[in-house]
């Protein structure tokens, strides 16, 4: 782990930020990102220890974290508490919610830990959508498929005579009734899964990475928890935790369905986006992830739903899912 650096060895505008916020003598550590232009450290002062947030502008803007954090904690969900912020210059300090991430948690304390920490995901995403959509953009059909489009863009970017015009037909159509208007529509966080959820010392489960929130289908979520990216999810407990939220929202045979949609738009949108974080951004390490996401991906074209879609990738790609891309 880093060792600590007094902030002004840093950055002087976080040292003034840190100074008007009342850390004046706070130590910083930095801590690994994720895959955006934000950096993040642990600080620690007289007054304990607050998690810093530098999101810089023109990449990034703490304006959506900011909103969507403040509507969680006012319908009474665990966002981190906004100690300071700094728009101009991209700076918030935060709640400090531990290091222990779901992740973490399940790998040191087992399989039996594991059933109930992702039981207490799930409820936390029925309390989530009792609260009905906030007040976000609508995640709809341009959003949609703008992403799943990333697939074609970067992981099949070396692929000679798609039928491109093919492809957004055949996801018009498996994602109508997803957009119809008759569709029940929740807060969808968007990237809620097993990195993103932190355990707190009182073994409640706080939520991370939301600024992304949209008005969205309630299957969303779900396939984000249980068909991660970065770990497995056993079929058995992935099916336990679907017949869980079904029972306590009441949801339909039709859920399914929209949920295996949901699961192909996602996992094709996350190939899309691991290659171009190689290719582009120069992070190969992302192409390890894809033969994980590739096989979910193959899981949920299998569903009776996603037969247009399936038909188009025979048609298309030589071979499933290879690590390098099409």
């Amino acid at each position: 782990m880093a060792q600590p650096h007094a902030v002004s060895a840093l950055d002087p505008v976080m040292d003034a930020f840190l100074a008007g916020a009342g850390w004046a003598d706070a130590e910083a550590e930095p801590l690994s990102g994720d895959a955006s232009f934000r950096r993040y450290f642990r600080v620690r002062g007289g007054q304990g220890t607050a998690m810093l947030m530098h999101a810089p502008p023109p990449q990034e803007d703490i304006a959506p974290f900011v909103h969507v954090g403040t509507w969680l904690c006012a319908q009474g969900l665990r966002a981190p508490r906004i100690l300071a912020q700094d728009p101009l210059h991209g700076f918030l300090l935060l709640e400090d919610f531990g290091d222990i991430r779901l992740k973490e948690h399940v790998e040191q304390e087992g399989p039996d830990a594991e059933r109930a920490a992702y039981a207490q995901a799930v409820d936390t995403l029925v309390r989530l959508q009792n609260c009905g959509p906030g007040p976000f953009a609508s995640y709809d059909g341009d959003v949609l498929m703008r992403e799943v489009d990333l697939f074609l863009a970067w992981y099949c970017r070396n692929a000679h005579h798609l039928d491109t015009s093919g492809w957004t037909a055949s996801w018009s159509r498996v994602l109508e009734p997803i957009l119809a208007p008759s569709a029940h529509r929740v807060t969808v966080l968007r990237d809620y899964h097993a990195e993103n959820i932190m355990v707190l010392p009182d073994g409640s489960q706080g939520l991370i990475d939301f600024q992304d929130a949209l008005a969205g289908h309630p299957a969303y979520d779900l396939v984000s928890l249980l068909q991660d990216a970065r770990r497995d999810v056993e079929p058995e407990l992935e099916e336990a935790m679907i017949a869980r939220f079904m029972d306590a929202t009441g949801q339909d045979d039709g859920f399914r369905a929209a949920y295996a949609v949901l699961g192909a738009q996602r996992n094709a949108k996350i190939i899309g986006i691991f290659s171009r974080l190689a290719r582009r951004d120069a992070k190969p390490r992302y192409l390890d992830l894809i033969p994980r996401v590739g096989a979910l991906l193959a899981r949920d074209l299998a569903h009776p739903a996603l037969e247009p879609v399936a038909e188009w990738m025979a048609r298309n790609l030589d071979a499933a899912f290879p690590t390098g891309g099409a």
